[in-house]
């Protein structure tokens, strides 16, 4: 694995959705570092992705309430785990479970792995509330997939939170995540 500067010269074979990920933060002049991979399968494979990066990856889990009328993005650290009942009070939202793999598709344009907050350039109803854990904004940069699993990327926090999120439409909610039994 190699680290580049922005996106990949050559786009033979890439996905669209990862094309148009590129372009969006292009057009927005964020400037990210990038590295190609195999999709990572396990924490090993991760580890070494974030070694690359120089950041640590967010985990991103795509949740719904049990009436499946509410859907959310939720950024957290990696190493920390998640606890339903933690989040759901703090959003007011009993019975939250993973959303379907067709909701991603429909919602974000992702398929499973390749959960990111990219994804919510292409949410254009707004149907998505994105949660974020503290500890996430607390970093300088972090780590996401452009729409595939495929690739990784690197960027500021603060172009995420200012400049992407706004050009989206997309707002957040911070949450405090303790991730401990």
């Amino acid at each position: 694995m190699e680290l580049y500067d922005g996106r990949p010269e050559n786009t033979a074979g890439r996905l669209s959705r990862e094309i148009r990920t590129y372009d969006f933060l292009d057009d927005l002049g964020i400037e990210y570092k990038r590295t190609d991979h195999e999709p990572a399968d396990n924490m090993e494979a991760c580890n070494e992705i974030d070694g690359i990066l120089g950041v640590l990856i967010c985990k991103n889990l795509f949740l719904c309430n049990r009436q499946k009328t509410k859907f959310y993005l939720l950024m957290m650290p990696g190493d920390k785990k998640f606890k339903t009942k933690e989040l759901s009070s703090q959003i007011n939202s009993a019975r939250l479970s993973f959303a379907e793999p067709e909701d991603m598709l429909r919602y974000l344009d992702i398929e499973p792995g390749a959960v990111s907050v990219m994804g919510l350039m292409n949410d254009k109803d707004h149907a998505v509330q994105l949660l974020i854990d503290e500890d996430v904004l607390k970093g300088e940069y972090l780590g996401c997939h452009p729409c595939v699993c495929t690739s990784s990327l690197k960027m500021k926090t603060a172009d995420v939170t200012e400049k992407f999120l706004p050009a989206t439409g997309h707002e957040y909610m911070t949450v405090h995540l303790v991730g401990e039994d």
